[in-house]
């Protein structure tokens, strides 16, 4: 079982805990019990409080590392009577990106997805492209195969960040002259908690939050290495918002999106 066993487990009561700087973040209140009788005791997520941090070593390419988006929860499956199999973990999807790198004059190169853009598409799909639609199947997901006797209790973990490496000169030039002037990234993603029956197909929304991450790094290419680049509001990213109605997953055929492998 792909998963972190939680065998603590004596309330139904959820520990509320909030940090002064907003670093993690759980829903309060009691224990919620979905359909088949799978119930969610706690689940939290957080964007570490700290900038992104730049990187000048190469004099190729400057790189940054934002903060972790981290999410977690506890789940308890109750006992599976059936020879059939079931899937708990993180779907995540990108709803809006704006990425740009700018370079003076010459221009700028931009990662862009036309059909999210013009809005034909709600989203993109944020799958490793191995494990789809899960976000990963290490500590994102738990596989419970049935028949089980007793309560399967178990946390399923993931993180996300931004760590790319833009080139100081002009991409489709032949010059390595720096030109490189301001970097602008602005991504907005959904992220499931889902159960999954794989015999059936049936899925099964436990929660979803939205979060975003946004960066601006302002470049001045005529700087020593080392000293060209400079971080700009915002400096510390908002908290992920749980959703108090789960929005539809797209696969479940009441909302449209696009999922890539």
């Amino acid at each position: 079982m792909p998963c972190f066993l939680w065998d603590c487990w004596p309330s139904l009561e959820i520990r509320v805990v909030l940090c002064a700087m907003g670093c993690i973040q759980s829903i309060g209140g009691k224990a919620r019990v979905f359909r088949e009788g799978i119930t969610v005791i706690d689940v939290k997520a957080s964007i570490d409080p700290i900038p992104t941090s730049i990187d000048e070593s190469s004099s190729v390419v400057l790189r940054y590392r934002t903060p972790h988006f981290r999410a977690s929860a506890q789940v308890v499956m109750p006992p599976i009577p059936k020879k059939e199999t079931w899937i708990v973990g993180w779907i995540q999807a990108c709803s809006h990106m704006e990425f740009y790198n700018q370079y003076g004059e010459q221009g700028m190169s931009s990662w862009e997805l036309p059909d999210l853009q013009e809005g034909k598409i709600e989203a993109i799909s944020d799958s490793d492209g191995v494990n789809y639609p899960w976000y990963g199947n290490t500590t994102e997901t738990c596989t419970i195969v049935g028949p089980t006797k007793k309560d399967s209790k178990f946390i399923i973990s993931m993180n996300d960040n931004f760590y790319p490496s833009v080139t100081w000169a002009v991409p489709v030039s032949e010059s390595n002259v720096a030109k490189l002037t301001n970097i602008y990234r602005d991504q907005s993603f959904t992220t499931w908690l889902v159960a999954t029956n794989t015999s059936t197909n049936d899925m099964i929304i436990l929660q979803t939050l939205h979060w975003r991450m946004q960066l601006s790094i302002e470049v001045n290419p005529n700087r020593p290495l080392g000293q060209r680049a400079r971080l700009r509001e915002p400096i510390a990213q908002d908290q992920p918002k749980f959703l108090s109605k789960n929005e539809p997953h797209p696969s479940t055929g009441n909302s449209q999106g696009a999922w890539l492998g």
